[in-house]
């Protein structure tokens, strides 16, 4: 037992806050650095709105080391990301407190639906508000980044775009806004085709690509022209172009990680009937198309008025356990303690 005095500590050291994953459209996938979290190519992504993490953070001197429970349940292992992310923290504002972190999800984890992007994004916003840190979202777009590659464009809402940077200390990688979510307010229907967590992560899922796969320095050629086309896509609210390059993106992500040593496989039969139904509304005239990351769930981004043919075609694929509704949301922020029970 810990007999050292407990003090009490100003209220600023304990905060809370929440974060949407995202969804990207022109894909992430390697990293040039793995120290600094520095993506080998950008990428351009949608924060979503009805999926949330609900994080709370409390820097107490008495405790001697960090405690982290994720839904209820300790996890020793996540507790060392979000120890080191916290030290990022504590170095940027000069303590040493060890914090006791809460996290809880409303969507699977790990399961290929972003939940370390709004995790450690929920993380950085909850620690630095705790700690009274006064950085703007760029900055803390970058310490998001060193926690979790893709939580850099969680921090942000709506269209967001992740830029690879130049810089070996990765201070140009950072996320910025493309188009506010009400700016162009595209629906999405999420299939969820298992809740189970992946096999192989997208870290080390990452690693074996890069070492592996013969089509790695293609897919590092070809992504400036990608990101051009969804940049242009967007800003004229084009749909049918975003669909192109978006399907573009996933499936040449997929065919990447498919020629790795051992071949990566995310899908499972309800992914690829999924992608194949969304395929077919689109021939007939459907605004919609499909997106999928490093998992077996399936994004289908339609216009709203085709939300609920989208939702109903994929509630009808064999093998989708659940279709989730949600629209394009708000990037992090800090929210009040009672909200976290909600």
């Amino acid at each position: 037992m810990n007999s050292r005095p407990r003090r009490e500590l100003p209220e600023q050291l304990f905060a809370a806050a929440q974060a949407q994953p995202n969804i990207a459209l022109v894909k992430y996938w390697g990293k040039r650095d793995a120290a600094f979290n520095l993506p080998v190519v950008g990428s351009i992504s949608i924060t979503l709105d009805s999926l949330w993490t609900r994080t709370a953070v409390r820097f107490d001197a008495g405790l001697a080391q960090d405690r982290f429970e994720l839904n209820g349940k300790a996890d020793a292992e996540e507790a060392r990301r979000v120890g080191a992310c916290l030290d990022l923290l504590r170095q940027r504002a000069g303590v040493s407190w060890r914090a006791s972190v809460s996290s809880r999800n409303n969507f699977p984890t790990a399961a290929g639906l972003a939940s370390s992007a709004s995790g450690f994004a929920a993380l950085v916003t909850a620690g630095a508000q705790a700690l009274g840190l006064r950085i703007d979202d760029t900055e803390k777009s970058a310490l998001a980044r060193r926690c979790s590659g893709s939580a850099a464009r969680s921090i942000f809402g709506g269209y967001v775009e992740w830029a690879r940077g130049e810089r070996a200390d990765g201070a140009d990688s950072v996320a910025r806004e493309l188009l506010p979510a009400a700016a162009w307010p595209l629906r999405v229907a999420v299939a969820i085709t298992s809740t189970a967590a992946k096999e192989v992560g997208s870290g080390p899922g990452m690693r074996r690509t890069a070492e592996t796969s013969p089509f790695q320095q293609a897919w590092v050629d070809t992504q400036e022209s990608d990101l051009a086309a969804a940049r242009a896509a967007i800003t004229a609210r084009d749909f049918a172009a975003l669909a192109e390059i978006s399907e573009h993106s996933c499936l040449k992500m997929h065919a990447l990680a498919l020629a790795a040593r051992p071949g990566l496989i995310y899908w499972n039969g309800a992914t690829v009937e999924g992608m194949r139904r969304v395929r077919a509304l689109r021939a007939q005239g459907v605004p919609v198309f499909f997106t999928v990351d490093a998992g077996p769930q399936v994004k289908a981004v339609c216009e709203p008025q085709a939300l609920p043919r989208v939702a109903a075609a994929l509630r009808e694929v064999p093998g989708v356990l659940e279709v989730v509704d949600t629209g394009l949301g708000e990037g992090a922020r800090a929210i009040p303690a009672e909200a976290l029970a909600a």
